[in-house]
């Protein structure tokens, strides 16, 4: 896989670093709150098992899957929930932790669809921010990083379902995708 790389963006350190530090963060930011992540699969499985144990607060935990990109590397538009949340949101303080932000269209149908459930509030965590992508305005309250407009796989983000174990994050190589 390491082949397939054109370029590594963050390491592992540099990841442990990043999540550390929004860890503290957000536990200060939620002490003393309901704090309920939720964890959007499959891309942010790992960010969120690393970012929970570095939040030092009690909190509770559970995962949606959702779908608009397929095999492709450009998102459909079209969003739809795989797998829906086993709790119930209301009056919890629901923080979504996402992988990466890019068009925006997928996490603004999450927040349209997950404020209807009356959560207490809604906050927004994604390790990484590509904002040049952005087509829906949407503003993220914790960005481990922005990154350029490249095809980014590791650390959980995947193209067609690989590379998602690499320890760090890289850009694949065109002739990989296209």
């Amino acid at each position: 896989m390491d082949e397939d790389i054109a370029e590594i963006l963050f390491t592992e350190e540099k990841i442990a670093s990043i999540v550390r530090n929004m860890g503290r963060q957000i536990s200060e930011d939620y002490r003393g709150k309901n704090l309920f992540m939720v964890s959007v699969l499959k891309g942010s499985l790992i960010f969120m098992a690393d970012l929970m144990r570095a939040i030092d607060i009690p909190c509770s935990i559970d995962f949606l899957s959702v779908s608009s990109y397929g095999n492709g590397t450009v998102s459909s538009g079209e969003v739809r929930i795989l797998k829906d949340l086993d709790s119930s949101l209301e009056g919890k303080d629901l923080l979504i932790v996402e992988d990466i932000l890019d068009s925006g269209a997928t996490l603004s149908f999450l927040l349209k669809n997950l404020e209807a459930r009356r959560p207490a509030s809604i906050r927004l965590c994604t390790f990484l921010d590509k904002p040049e992508r952005r087509k829906v305005e949407i503003h993220p309250d914790y960005v481990g990083a922005e990154v350029p407009d490249k095809f980014i796989v590791g650390y959980g983000l995947d193209y067609a379902e690989k590379y998602r174990n690499l320890p760090y994050i890289g850009v694949l190589k065109p002739e990989i995708y296209v």
